[in-house]
């Protein structure tokens, strides 16, 4: 692994990116009246990062000299991957659309996992990958709580 330190753009670009997951999460369930378009800006925001940290894998294989092909072609298909998940998940109740969501993060985070053995990760990368993925699944378990009961 390299690149031990953060970069100060990249911490403050994750970590913002949880604002929408938390402050979408709390209006849902705060504000009864506009709960409903809340929970869908949350799911929908849910949708379009999942589709984001699939799109790394693209970008690995773009440009990691050192692949094969056939793991080239595994890390490209497996980038649409989260995409379609998320895109999926906006045809379900609320409850089942984050679950799906979720589910999207964690297969994610695992993919990640798997290619930190063949793929050079920057050192904070996973640590980050791992905080932001427990952070957006709590808070869309949050969003769609109201909806439980």
């Amino acid at each position: 692994m390299r690149d031990k330190q953060m970069p100060l753009a990249v911490a403050l670009m994750g970590y913002g990116g949880l604002i929408p997951f938390i402050g979408l999460a709390l209006l849902s369930n705060a504000e009864p009246l506009h709960g409903v378009m809340y929970r869908g800006a949350l799911l929908l925001y849910g949708a379009v990062i999942l589709s984001f940290v699939g799109a790394v894998h693209w970008g690995v294989a773009l440009v990691d000299p050192q692949l094969n092909e056939r793991d080239r072609s595994a890390l490209y298909i497996w980038s649409v991957i989260p995409a379609l998940i998320g895109w999926c998940s906006y045809i379900f109740a609320p409850i089942a659309a984050a679950l799906m969501l979720i589910l999207g993060f964690v297969f994610q985070y695992w993919r990640d996992l798997r290619w930190a053995r063949m793929v050079s990760w920057p050192g904070w990368y996973l640590a980050l990958r791992l905080r932001l993925t427990i952070v957006a699944s709590v808070f869309l378990l949050v969003g769609v709580l109201p909806l439980v009961t």
